[in-house]
């Protein structure tokens, strides 16, 4: 009788949680067109369709597009259909000031960006900062700026749970559901699986069961709709939730906070033009400079765009040094 009523109810919750999750990304498909891979969209900010993608090649191949092409990635931090509409006002200015034709790549999980940098096909990405820990050592890509945002370049992991659930610490969740955000995040993945790991536990061994929603946005709406007990998330990302729909805050709550963490940067190919690559550093550490440059900037809750030293992700190697392979 316990295993028919745990497979049911796990069930369930998988059944639940995919529908929850499918709903928020189907948005994206109203605004851009498909087709072009199961896995990858490929998107002109021009007139936001879609483009042929690129094949991963040689360091060469970034030239040999011309002068005038720049794509660029976006790993999902947000939805595919939040990220479209955040980046594109940015994304459209930094062509217009570069004099380039920009592309936007939007792929579903962080590792697949890494390994499009990896194999250069993208000029440049906005990336996790664990994704970037990875991308340094594996096969040196390169920090070029990152985003200033409540005065600083840190951010921390929430560990967030429904609102009028009894938890008040980690150790609460035990037994519970939970969604992480995609494997190689820092704030929805490697933090909370660090903070059990001194707890002599394992997703596994915590949860009772634990998704991957592969966006923030996604996690924290898996909770405030109660379709799982916990989540960690960015909190930059829930933060600026909760100024856009305060309502949120009424049905979530912050148990922990985990950090500071250096904040997700931009990052480049290790093959990129050394001239293009400091066009884009002087674009974006410039951009706020203007009128429209700091509009566009205030809608994505930046103030600035700053180069900072490699070693505030010291933190996020360090928790990855200790929990190994």
């Amino acid at each position: 009788m316990w295993l028919h009523h745990s497979a049911t109810r796990r069930m369930k919750f998988w059944f639940l949680a995919s529908l929850a999750i499918a709903a928020l990304v189907t948005l994206l498909f109203l605004a851009v067109s498909q087709g072009q891979s199961d896995d990858a969209i490929w998107v002109n900010l021009d007139d936001r369709t879609a483009v042929s993608p690129v094949q991963q090649d040689s360091g060469e191949a970034l030239s040999a597009r011309g002068n005038d092409s720049l794509r660029v990635a976006i790993a999902g931090v947000l939805s595919a259909s939040e990220t479209l509409e955040a980046y594109h006002e940015l994304l459209t200015y930094m062509g217009d000031e570069l004099n380039r034709r920009v592309d936007l790549i939007l792929k579903p999980t962080y590792t697949e960006i890494n390994n499009l940098i990896a194999g250069h096909g993208v000029d440049a990405a906005f990336v996790c900062s664990l994704a970037y820990v990875e991308g340094s050592q594996d096969f040196g890509m390169e920090l070029l700026v990152a985003p200033q945002m409540y005065g600083g370049t840190v951010y921390y992991s929430y560990l967030i749970v429904p609102e009028g659930s009894s938890a008040a610490t980690l150790e609460d969740l035990r037994g519970a559901s939970f969604a992480f955000t995609d494997p190689m995040s820092n704030s929805g993945h490697l933090a909370p699986t660090y903070e059990l790991s001194l707890l002599g536990e394992t997703p596994i061994t915590f949860f009772s069961d634990h998704i991957f929603t592969y966006s923030h946005d996604n996690s924290i709406n898996a909770v405030s709709e109660k379709l799982v007990g916990g989540a960690a998330v960015d909190s930059l990302v829930y933060d600026q939730m909760v100024a856009n729909s305060p309502d949120l805050a009424s049905r979530t709550r912050i148990i922990a906070r985990w950090g500071p963490y250096g904040i997700p940067p931009v990052v480049v190919s290790p093959a990129l033009d050394l001239e293009l690559k400091q066009q884009l550093r002087d674009f974006f550490v410039k951009v706020h400079d203007t009128e429209e440059g700091e509009r566009i900037l205030y809608d994505l809750g930046i103030e600035r765009f700053v180069v900072v030293p490699n070693q505030i992700y010291d933190s996020i190697r360090e928790m990855k040094t200790k929990m190994g392979p």
